[in-house]
């Protein structure tokens, strides 16, 4: 395996104290910017000595997209792009860069053509598992390093345990704390034997709120003493066990600080985090752009000093540097800024001096990582047993709602049975009463019904109250929670739409495999009872 900056030397030159500012910044880089936007990010990382950049793939499809207005353009060559830039900007730096990203199931979740892996929710799923969870983190930590990336941000370790979450939901291992503590941990193993940094998140818990913070400042109304018996039990136990950086979400907790976010509260980052917690490693800022924060701080460079003020090391997405290097200077301590500097610093010698971490085979074993984890994570809600027999012992609808999503699920139906597929319309206008209905939802987000239009959703509406029906889900869970679903509904859950996860499905519909996984959520429907 190549890691482009594995000869990268850290110098021992002194830096002033202007150059150590700098190192705390970590502003947003494109892989599809202009190149005039790339020579203005190498001025500012070779001008202000920057420390670290973190990678989206598009100004559209990054935290500045609140509405999701901007348009997403595809780029088949985002990868052979994203190396290139970290070569340019690593150039730029007099100072190695820690290159961070977010690949929570992997290099996908910002760059096309590389590989997927499951949602937190999907490996929450695995009743147990923790070894397909490492191999999970060690192949998306193979990745990162093989493309120049040092540093994933991941993982969640948020306990998602509220059904509106439109923001953490699918990302979340789910709602058990003892669960979420070891799956994410097991993740984390995974990464550290590459040689990639983690960053936990979003402390100190963004899982119960129905409020997205890119959009709004999400309350979480807790004392402290509720706090460390749920949010903060994986936070605690990860920092007890060791990890290079935790992340603080934009949330305000009214009974830790009612004047604050946790952004820009000392009681929550020194007082909390830091002292009663005992972190020592970096605490890094959620994207400082992101509205829940951002517009509270009309003047440049005064977010950035409030965050730093308050106790944070690294300021994420920050659109000010020179602004914020300017603040911090003029209104911190020598002593302050030696601390955060510090601590960067170590997070460099680890990666740059150390640089210990495993060798990815040569052989490409995700595709096969994934269908294992296929295999163990499908799950039955059933309502209904005796229906399920009389389903499959006689004529059935084989229904497809797929919104242009390569459907091999239905087709190997269509092959094996000889039912074509339908769609819903077709399906409307059958005098036959079971349908097996395959469902792939277009957004995996809560937003808008998860995209679904009402016309399709009024039509899945009726046939579920009208038919007997086999509902196999290919996504988000928490879509079951719009279907309407009846006592006796009966479905499962394949969570992904990967070909792996629907040639598993079909093997489970036809009984050639049963089902292993458990749902890691609670549904507001009440439909089923699990077996």
């Amino acid at each position: 395996m190549t890691d482009t900056h594995q000869t990268y030397t850290l110098s021992k030159k002194e830096l002033t104290l202007r150059e150590k500012v700098g190192q705390l910044f970590m502003p947003a880089v494109f892989i599809n910017d202009t190149e005039e936007e790339v020579q203005k990010m190498e001025r500012l990382i070779k001008e202000y000595h920057v420390g670290s950049i973190c990678f989206f793939h598009s100004r559209a499809s990054a935290a500045t997209n609140f509405e999701g207005k901007k348009k997403v353009v595809h780029n088949a060559k985002s990868y052979d792009r994203l190396k290139e830039l970290i070569a340019q900007y690593q150039k730029a730096a007099e100072i190695p860069l820690l290159v961070a990203i977010d690949a929570e199931w992997g290099l996908a979740m910002r760059i096309e053509n590389t590989p997927q892996f499951p949602y937190a929710i999907t490996l929450g799923a695995l009743n147990g598992g923790e070894n397909l969870i490492y191999q999970v983190g060690q192949h998306i930590g193979w990745d990162c390093r093989a493309a120049g990336i040092q540093w994933n941000l991941a993982p969640v370790v948020d306990i998602n345990n509220n059904p509106e979450n439109p923001v953490i939901g699918y990302r979340s291992f789910g709602e058990n704390k003892e669960k979420v503590l070891a799956k994410s941990e097991a993740f984390i193993r995974g990464m550290k034997s590459t040689g990639t940094l983690n960053s936990i998140k979003h402390f100190p818990g963004h899982g119960d709120t129905a409020t997205d913070s890119h959009l709004g400042l999400p309350v979480i109304d807790k004392s402290l003493v509720e706090l460390k018996e749920n949010e903060l039990f994986p936070f605690q136990e990860l920092i007890n066990k060791g990890v290079d950086s935790v992340m603080v979400g934009h949330l305000l907790l009214p009974q830790l600080d009612d004047q604050n976010p946790s952004t820009t509260s000392s009681k929550i980052i020194t007082a909390l985090l830091r002292k009663q917690m005992g972190f020592e490693g970096v605490i890094i800022s959620d994207a400082l752009n992101m509205h829940a924060v951002s517009k509270k701080y009309p003047q440049k460079g005064k977010l950035e000093q409030a965050a730093f003020e308050a106790g944070m090391d690294v300021l994420c997405f920050s659109e000010h540097v020179k602004e914020g290097i300017d603040e911090i200077l003029t209104n911190a301590s020598e002593e302050r800024i030696q601390q955060s500097f510090d601590r960067i610093w170590n997070l460099k010698h680890k990666v740059f001096v150390e640089n210990s971490r495993s060798e990815k085979p040569n052989t490409d074993l995700h595709s096969k990582l994934n269908r294992e984890i296929a295999e163990k994570t499908i799950t039955e809600l059933y309502g209904d047993v005796a229906a399920l027999e009389q389903l499959k012992s006689s004529g059935f609808l084989n229904v497809s709602v797929c919104f242009g999503k390569e459907n091999s699920f239905s087709e190997q139906i269509s092959a094996h049975f000889g039912s074509k597929t339908i769609n819903l319309n077709s399906a409307l206008s059958s005098d036959i009463k079971n349908m097996v209905l395959g469902i792939f939802p277009p957004a995996v987000k809560p937003k808008n019904l998860f995209g679904f239009d009402e016309k399709t959703l009024a039509s899945i509406h009726r046939l579920i109250a009208e038919k007997n029906s086999l509902i196999y889900l290919f996504g988000n869970p928490y879509v079951l929670d719009i279907l309407k679903l009846r006592p006796s509904s009966n479905v499962v859950l394949a969570y992904q739409n990967f070909p792996e996860f629907q040639d598993v499905a079909f093997d489970h519909f036809i009984g050639k495999i049963k089902a292993k996984g458990m749902l890691p959520i609670q549904l507001k429907t009440k439909f089923y009872e699990q077996l």
